[in-house]
């Protein structure tokens, strides 16, 4: 397959070499702006290949990011680089970086938190904002189940073995993918070593970090977030419908914080939707309109 982006690298403020797949605008089409896409918390920027194009294809510059600590980003020698401040003050490098004063950012699950933590920081950078799959709030045994495999060892693997492990801890996120979508998935989140076999594509450390306790005690000021980054641009909030991490009544608080923002419901998923599926990917179409 013909590769539909360019590597684009970067540093962050504290020296990191950072890694981001450039989408370039479809050929003959007025360059709209930039899309700056952020992934989960164990995901990488090839989660936004199929949702790239159809950006393009409308004449954004799509750059979806590999998080410090995975993929093609390098690793933090100190696990404490791996917050949310540090993620969000690396998308102000990455923009600094292109010369773009501004941009629309996507955010899965965790890029939902570096999204409004960078709102935050640096809210002049944001043009609009789609919260994917997350929210101010998350329920404790969502987080609980994240935990149960994130962070956690996995031997070296063959593709058929890779596809069967992702299919295992997401298969109730989406009842739907057949053993091709699964297969897609474990290429994603896996990488080739030397000798042929897969390991995961993210440095473990990423999770020693992630603490529960810390978010509840964030509540709060995660809501302040949302609040002035609703009163400030359009949102789109994305919540799978079978969505354990962005309960139903959270997306509608989020919705309601302000004139400005929407909810769009996925049907058939879980955490998180993929953003390809026809209602995210129109609702994300629309939202672009209002800000070209």
């Amino acid at each position: 397959m013909t590769q539909s982006y360019e590597d684009l690298y970067w540093h962050s403020s504290d020296g990191l070499r950072l890694h981001a797949r450039d989408h370039a605008p479809a050929p003959g089409h007025p360059h709209s702006g930039t899309v700056v896409c952020i992934p989960g918390l164990t995901r990488n920027a090839a989660d936004f290949d199929d949702l790239a194009p159809t950006l393009t294809a409308a004449g954004w510059r799509v750059l979806a990011v590999d998080l410090r600590g995975r993929a093609g980003s390098a690793r933090a020698p100190d696990p404490s680089g791996y917050n949310p401040r540090a993620y969000a003050d690396d998308m102000v490098a990455l923009l600094q970086s292109q010369n773009i004063d501004k941009a629309v950012f996507i955010g899965t699950s965790l890029g939902v938190l570096v999204t409004i933590t960078l709102a935050s920081r640096a809210p002049g950078l944001i043009a609009a904002a789609v919260l994917n799959d997350a929210g101010p709030k998350v329920p404790a045994e969502a987080l609980a189940r994240i935990g149960k495999y994130a962070g956690k060892p996995v031997p070296p693997m063959d593709l058929a073995q890779a596809t069967a492990y992702v299919e295992s801890i997401a298969k109730t996120s989406f009842p739907r993918f057949t053993t091709e979508d699964w297969r897609a998935m474990a290429s994603r989140s896996f990488r080739q070593r030397e000798d042929g076999l897969l390991e995961l594509d993210y440095d473990p450390a990423i999770i020693r970090t992630t603490r529960p306790w810390v978010l509840w005690l964030l509540r709060p000021l995660l809501w302040r977030w949302v609040r002035g980054l609703t009163a400030r641009v359009p949102v789109l909030v994305v919540r799978g419908a079978l969505s354990d991490i962005l309960p139903a009544d959270v997306a509608r608080q989020m919705e309601a914080t302000s004139p400005s923002a929407r909810l769009v419901e996925v049907p058939e998923v879980g955490h998180a939707p993929t953003l390809s599926e026809p209602e995210a990917r129109e609702a994300i179409l629309e939202l672009l309109e209002r800000v070209r």
